[in-house]
Formats: C-alpha cells, sequence, structure tokens
C-alpha cells in the first residue's frame, strides 16, 4: 500500500506542481497508576445565533481541514477558504432562525432522513416542505432563545399564520420527540418534561453504560413514560468522561482526565446545559508558543512557513483523492503514507528544524484522531468535518462532571454491573451483568466501540454480520494524559496552550501538547497530552517514570529563563488502553473503513429489540462528547417510534412485560408488606413462623423526581437474612449485603421460580380481603 501511495502522489506532482510553501504525591518517587477512559477531547456550549456566517456548519464537501483540537484558528486559512465562501454564500441566503437551524445540523432547504421516516409533510419536496422547514426553523429558534424555559405548542403557535397550525402540530412533535426543543437540566424543563408526553406505559428499556449517551437516553426514555434501568461496569458514572479532584499542600484543582475540552459553541447541546446550569466558559485561546527540545522557542519565521507547507500537504492529499475518488475507494491507503510521498515528492521540511515542526503538526493530528497517521484511511479520516460545530472550543469551570452529575440524577443506575450477555428475542430481551438477570422490552447498548471489539459482551443471536464488519473496519484509538497540580503556577497566566517539539519521529507525540487549567479548574493544573504510538508505549512505562520525563520537558523550557520549575504535589497518568470498560479513548475511520460504518454500527438488531448509541455510533460527530450525547437523543426517538408501532399492533402475547412491569396482583399484594425498609418490601411465609422460612423480597429501583421510571425485582430470601438486611444502614449497603454476602440474584416478577410462586399463592389464601384489593374495595398506598 505505501508503494500504491507514492505512485499515486508522485503521478499527480508531476501534473499538478505544488509549492513547497498514575498518581506521583509530593514527587515522583511515589506513585500509583489511574486507568480511564478518554472520550473526546471535543464540545462547546452554543450561542442561541452563530457568531458568523463563517462558523455555521453546512453538508458543502469542503477541501479537508487538519481538523478538531486545533491550537490556533489561523492555522486553516488557506484549507477552508473553499467551505467559507460557501457557507457565506448559504447565509446570504437565510435568516437568522435558518442559521440557527443549521447550527443545530439541519440541511438549508431539505428535510432530514429523520424527519422523512418521520412523514413530517404528506410529500417530499414542494411548498407544504418549504412551509414546514420555515415552521420548524421558526419553533427551534424560539427555544434557542430561552433554553431555561418550556416551550409550548401554544406559544410555538402564537407568530404562526393559523393556517400552518398543522404544521406546527407536525413540527413541535418532532422537535420534542427527537431531543431538539425542550431538553436539558433546567428546573422548568425537568418539571414540565414529565407531563409532556401521555401517560401510557411504553415498556422497559434496559440501558447498557452510563456514560453521556446511556444518561442523556435514560433521561429522555423515562420522560417519554419509559421504565429504565441502567447497567453501568464503573462504580461511577460518565464513562470516558471523569473528573478527578486533585489535592496538595493549600492548593487543589479538579481535573478531566478523559473528555475535557467544549469544541464549537455553535448549536452544541452541552452548550444549551451550560447556560441552563448557568456555567461561566472559558474560551481556549488560540496563542499557543512552541519550543525545541533545548527550550528555544521557535522561530516565527519558520514556523509560519511549516505551517503552509503542512496545509498544503493535506490540500494535496484532498486534491488527489477528488481526482481518483474510485481507485481510492478500491485500494484505500492510509494517510501518513500519502502524506510522507508528497513530502518526499516536494522535499518539504528537509531541515531539522523544520522537520521537527512538521512532526508536531502530524502529533496534533494524531491527537485530533486517537491514532498513528499510518492507521488512518486517506480517502475518509475527515468525512465529518462538513458537520464540525462552529465556534469557540471552551473549558467548563470545575470540570465536565458537573455535567456528569446532573444527568445521572434521580436515575435508576446499578454500578459495578458489567455486562456478559444480551440475548434478544421477539417478545423482548434479556440482560446478564453481575449475577443478575434483567428483562424488558427493549435495551440500549452505549458501551465503546472498544468494549465490542474485544467482544467482551456476547450477543444471543450473533450480531449480523454486517455489523460485525463494521465493528472490525472503525478504529478505536488511544490518547492519554499526565495531570500535573504544583503549588504554583510557574508558566503564566496569559496563554492556554504552548508545545513541544521532538527529534525522535516515533515519539513525536509524547507531551507535544500542554493544556494550562489554572484559570477554570481552581489551582495550577497543568495536563501533558501523549497522542500516537507514544500514547502506546506511554502504557508500558512507569508513572514515576513518565513524569519525571514530563519534568526534564518543562525544565528544558523554563530553566533558561530563570523560572524554577517546583515538583509537582500530585500527578496522575491515565491508561486507557488498559481500562477493560474502554480499551481505548475514541473511534477514527481506518484504513478499509468508511463514514457508512458509523451508520451500520448505529442500526438496532433483533426487529427493534436491541438500539446501538455512543460516539462510535455518530457519522457526523464521531470522537466527541457532543456527539455522545446526540446519539443517546436520537436513539431514545428511534426507541419511542417501534414503541408507538408495536402497541399499534395486534397483540398476540403479553405475557412477557419485563422486569420492571409489575402486574397487578403483585402490585396489590404488596399493599401491606410485613416488613418495610428504604426500597425494600418482604412478604413473609404465612404457614411457617420460622426464621428459616422463605420470604419473597422486593427492592423498588428509582427516585421520587422520575417515579416514572420506577422498576421493580424480586428474590426468595430466607426471614432471618430479610431481617438482617433490615438492620443495615442505607439501601446501597443493603444491595452491596445483599449481591456480595447472600449471593442472590433479583429478577423479573416473570423470573421467579416455581417455590416464589407457591410462596405468592400462600399469601394470597393468607389474606381474606385481597380479592377486595383486587376489586379496588379496599383502599390503600404502595409504601415500597
Amino acid at each position: 500500500m505505501s508503494e500504491a501511495a507514492a505512485r499515486m502522489a508522485e503521478a499527480s506532482a508531476a501534473s499538478q506542481p505544488l509549492s513547497p510553501e498514575n498518581e506521583v504525591a509530593m514527587s515522583p518517587q511515589n506513585s500509583s497508576e489511574e486507568q480511564d477512559s478518554s472520550l473526546p477531547t471535543q464540545t462547546t456550549p452554543e450561542a442561541a445565533v452563530p457568531e458568523s456566517p463563517d462558523s455555521t456548519t453546512t453538508r458543502a464537501e469542503p477541501i479537508p481541514q487538519p481538523r478538531k483540537r486545533r491550537r490556533r484558528k489561523k492555522f486553516f486559512t488557506e484549507l477552508t477558504t473553499g467551505a467559507s465562501t460557501r457557507r457565506n454564500e448559504v447565509a446570504k441566503d437565510c435568516d437568522v432562525e435558518a442559521l440557527i437551524a443549521i447550527s443545530v445540523g439541519f440541511p438549508v432547504d431539505s428535510l432530514t432522513e429523520e424527519e422523512i421516516e418521520a412523514n413530517v409533510v404528506s410529500t417530499v419536496g414542494g411548498s407544504e416542505q418549504s412551509n414546514y422547514i420555515v415552521v420548524r426553523n421558526h419553533i427551534l429558534a424560539r427555544w434557542r432563545s430561552n433554553v431555561s424555559v418550556w416551550l409550548t405548542r401554544d406559544r410555538a403557535l402564537r407568530s404562526i399564520r393559523v393556517e400552518h397550525k398543522g404544521l406546527v402540530d407536525t413540527a413541535y412533535r418532532f422537535l420534542l420527540d427527537h431531543g431538539y426543543i425542550n431538553f436539558g437540566l433546567a428546573q422548568e424543563i425537568k418539571t414540565l418534561k414529565l407531563k409532556s408526553f401521555d401517560a401510557s406505559e411504553r415498556g422497559t428499556v434496559i440501558v447498557i453504560g452510563a456514560g453521556f449517551s446511556g444518561l442523556v437516553a435514560a433521561r429522555q426514555l423515562v420522560f417519554m413514560g419509559f421504565k429504565v434501568v441502567i447497567l453501568e461496569g464503573r462504580t461511577r458514572p460518565g464513562g470516558r468522561v471523569k473528573t478527578k479532584k486533585m489535592k496538595g499542600d493549600r492548593v487543589e484543582a479538579a481535573a478531566d482526565f478523559g473528555g475535557s475540552v467544549l469544541t464549537g459553541i455553535n448549536g452544541n447541546p452541552l452548550g444549551v446545559l451550560a447556560r441552563q446550569l448557568g456555567l461561566p466558559l472559558h474560551k481556549v485561546r488560540d496563542i499557543c508558543p512552541l519550543y525545541l527540545p533545548d527550550g528555544r522557542s521557535v522561530d516565527s519565521e519558520v514556523d509560519s512557513r511549516v505551517e503552509v507547507s503542512f496545509n498544503k500537504l493535506l490540500e494535496r492529499v484532498c486534491k488527489l483523492r477528488q481526482a481518483m475518488i474510485e481507485e481510492v475507494k478500491s485500494v484505500d491507503v492510509p494517510l501518513g503514507t500519502a502524506l510522507e510521498a508528497f513530502r518526499r515528492v516536494y522535499k518539504v521540511a528537509e531541515d531539522k528544524e523544520e522537520r521537527m515542526l512538521l512532526n508536531w503538526h502530524l502529533a496534533n493530528l494524531e491527537y485530533a484522531n486517537a491514532t498513528l497517521m499510518a492507521n488512518l484511511s486517506m480517502a475518509y479520516w475527515d468525512q465529518d468535518d462538513p458537520y464540525e460545530m462552529g465556534g469557540d472550543h471552551c473549558f467548563i469551570p470545575g470540570g465536565n462532571e458537573t455535567f456528569v452529575r446532573a444527568l445521572a440524577e434521580e436515575l435508576p443506575i446499578f454500578y459495578g454491573r458489567t455486562v456478559e450477555c444480551v440475548k434478544y428475542a421477539s417478545d423482548g430481551v434479556a440482560v446478564y451483568a453481575g449475577g443478575m438477570e434483567f428483562r424488558g422490552d427493549m435495551a440500549l447498548c452505549t458501551v465503546p466501540l472498544g468494549v465490542l471489539k474485544k467482544g467482551d459482551i456476547e450477543f444471543v443471536p450473533e450480531l449480523p454480520q454486517r455489523k460485525k464488519d463494521a465493528i472490525r473496519r472503525l478504529g478505536f484509538g488511544l490518547l492519554n494524559k499526565v495531570a500535573m497540580l504544583f503549588p504554583y503556577n510557574f508558566w503564566g497566566g496569559d496563554i492556554d496552550t504552548f508545545g513541544h517539539l521532538t527529534e525522535d519521529l516515533s515519539m513525536r507525540g509524547e507531551f507535544f501538547l500542554f493544556y494550562s487549567y489554572s484559570s477554570v479548574s481552581g489551582g495550577p493544573l497543568l495536563v501533558a497530552l501523549v497522542a500516537g504510538e507514544a500514547a502506546i508505549r506511554f502504557e508500558m512505562m512507569s508513572p514515576v517514570e513518565s513524569v519525571k520525563r514530563v519534568l526534564d520537558i518543562l525544565k528544558d523550557i523554563f530553566n533558561p529563563k530563570g523560572i524554577v520549575v517546583p515538583d509537582p504535589v500530585q500527578a496522575v497518568c491515565t491508561r486507557w488502553g488498559k481500562d477493560h470498560f474502554a480499551y481505548g479513548s475514541y473511534s477514527y475511520v481506518a484504513v478499509g473503513s468508511s463514514g457508512d460504518d458509523y451508520d451500520i454500527l448505529a442500526e438496532s438488531v433483533g426487529d427493534g429489540r436491541v438500539f446501538f448509541a455512543g460516539e462510535a455510533t455518530s457519522k457526523q460527530y464521531p470522537a466527541t462528547m457532543h456527539g455522545a450525547f446526540l446519539s443517546g437523543m436520537r436513539e431514545a426517538a428511534n426507541i419511542l417510534r417501534v414503541a408507538k408501532r408495536r402497541s399499534s399492533m395486534p397483540v398476540v402475547d403479553n405475557t412477557s412485560k419485563g422486569i420492571t412491569q409489575e402486574n397487578d396482583d403483585m402490585s396489590k399484594l404488596f399493599v401491606k408488606p410485613d416488613l418495610m425498609f428504604g426500597s425494600f418490601c418482604a412478604l413473609f411465609d404465612p404457614k411457617v413462623n420460622d426464621l428459616d422460612s422463605s420470604s419473597l423480597l422486593r427492592v423498588k429501583i428509582g427516585g421520587a423526581v422520575l417515579d416514572s421510571g420506577s422498576l421493580y425485582l424480586y428474590t426468595l430470601l430466607s426471614k432471618k437474612r430479610v431481617i438482617e438486611l433490615s438492620q443495615v444502614e442505607g439501601d446501597e449497603n443493603r444491595m452491596r449485603m445483599l449481591n456480595h454476602n447472600f449471593r442472590v440474584t433479583l429478577v423479573g416478577r416473570k423470573g421467579l421460580s416455581g417455590a416464589a410462586e407457591s410462596l405468592i399463592a400462600n399469601i394470597k389464601l393468607s389474606r381474606p380481603n385481597f380479592n377486595e384489593v383486587e376489586n379496588g374495595l379496599v383502599a390503600g398506598k404502595e409504601n415500597c
């Protein structure tokens, strides 16, 4: 493949000449590793209206950009001129409401696939569609003007002509169901959303994973009327988004070990959350000085010259790709191979310092894609660039855990439940995790692509070959970090980033970029990034050695300036590749893959029984936090659509109701339990007054605020153990005792054994008023 790429590059050059223009406390002697999974450092709050036409999104095919995680925006002017011109032309013909719709991801003058599937218009194309788009954009803009207030259908209708009332109803329902309006964490939104959907019971959904996509989908599903349970292998929510408080003597700071930078403020749903939560945003400043291995600053003229050459190399690859699109599709080659071929042909960066600078830019590209240049598809590595959200890149003060905590609030999450198997059939799903069986109508799998690649979850029946092939083809890469809390800020407060060059080609991504979080973390925090091949080697290095290498670099940069670099009071090294809940950081388009594989990964299986969400299912926004967020919203809407379709079909078998849909006789049986403590209720055997006799224990999962998502699980337990359990303080400790000490399995109503059914029959017979309760003659209130 290298020879093929070189031949293509040389042939193109001949015809089109190019001008070459773990934690270490107090000192690196004491260490312990911190293993985490790094979700894309990408996502940012949005402005209600894009700052300029250049910040809007267009579907036109632009010349590719170096993509995401830029050190400064002037970096890309040469590559973005064509795309910017097209955006300006579109903007001239669009009003403000249309610009907002474009920034959110809607096309300028056509419908999305989801809108077509939802039959928002009777005929695609024509005047009805044009009127619908205007109405949709108006409703969207009305809500985005104040995202903390619930937008009612009546308010949306007030400024639209009465003859378009039908279009208002259709557009409003589509935007509501698909999470484009009235979503988020504002108090009014949370309160009124529960009342916005009809009261019909939708069914039970088992959500696998409590990362961004799982939490977002679960909240939306609960509001839609579904009963939901979330199974999470970790002991915390957030997945590849993790914030840890680092502390030392008189200093502390919040460090994001995974997803950290919010990228693209315009249209970004996380921007909505930030506004609703009143979180101030810190724009990542564009200034990024670069330093040579000996600590000297890079000459600005050399820096600019290499920037231009790097961008032109990318541009040349793009033109080659466009000229030979069919050949490239049939024989994909690595992006790195093509770039190196062009570099040799045009004799770019042959000087030692220029070569180091070029390698720094390549390391930045490896950071953006979480993999080596040799792994990236030349044909499709940048397929998501047309969809990138415009606007500033920002930090959230205190870290992104603020989002995670708010999203996880009141949701029924089982922590420490690593899913081993998912069985699905025409009548529902069964998910097995940590010795427990969870039955439901549907399951939503949100685990990272790395877990799917590893095959840690067994699907019965197996996933379709089409999906397995997509899982194999897509790449899942690695980015690591060293977070260091210092006793004081010695690097200055006027920059947010600075870079470091190295002579070693294979280690160009080692500590190549530093992020300063002093302005937002609460303390003097510095984070060094490790990308490309260096990120892989980094995981085989001890944290003590890693921190020492970082400090040596910092001393080389600052000591010649007369600045003393102190030892960090605490340092943490991530190990995302070794994290068994992730096996890496985020996805990329590998050689032989394409953007279509993201769509295939997003497809449901089992005729709408098992759904998939996460950044690796988002063709438009892969490797981003907002991509994960939007995929959760997308799948909640898909699950609702399937549930509505099933509810309109004739009922053939209504016996499989899942773990959470407690039938009437069980509900009434527990109106007056023999023992109640916290979320636990117990019914004793009425025929035997013995501590060793069997009892039926019921556990309610779910909080009062999201009561529509309450779940009920059961098990048989001796009366003695029930009493022991009741004497334990707190539901969390009781669950731990139940699972680890008693080693019992909680099941749904249908999963109860014959012995449990016999006990239920005995309890019913012992209660003379049970039939009256069933007929509604005896008033009672369920207590747990």
